[in-house]
């Protein structure tokens, strides 16, 4: 009985001790982080994303494998619903903004992918 206290009594301090420790598994991967290496990863990553979609795919499907675009543009065309995205795919000022210039765009008519394109904003004689 005297052994089990005394054990508590010295167990029950350095429990209390370590319950604050954080423990890191796979080392320190922020050495060396940086934000520009971080809007490359996230340009790189829209680009393979991108470039995995087929034309024809839903507006769902796009949006949930790239996330949030950059920019973003919806309106009627002859009775059809437009819906323009626009994701970073590559930087040409290294400013800290991004700009439809820096965006690669996805275009839907009606919920369907049905073109891709680089260089900044969405032109097409569309009637509106």
């Amino acid at each position: 009985m005297k052994k089990t206290s005394f054990s508590l009594l010295i167990a029950a301090p350095l429990l209390l001790g370590l319950s604050g420790c954080v423990v890191s598994v796979g080392g320190d991967r922020d050495e060396g982080y940086h934000i520009s290496s971080d809007y490359k990863d996230r340009e790189y990553d829209n680009r393979q994303a991108i470039a995995g979609l087929a034309l024809g795919s839903s507006f769902t499907h796009s949006l949930n494998a790239l996330g949030v675009a950059d920019f973003s543009e919806t309106f009627m065309d002859n009775e059809q619903k437009v819906q323009v995205l626009y994701y970073r795919t590559h930087r040409t000022k290294e400013d800290g903004m991004t700009t439809k210039d820096e965006c690669t765009y996805l275009y839907f008519v009606d919920g369907l992918l049905k073109e891709t394109g680089n260089g900044g904003e969405f032109s097409r004689n569309l009637g509106h």
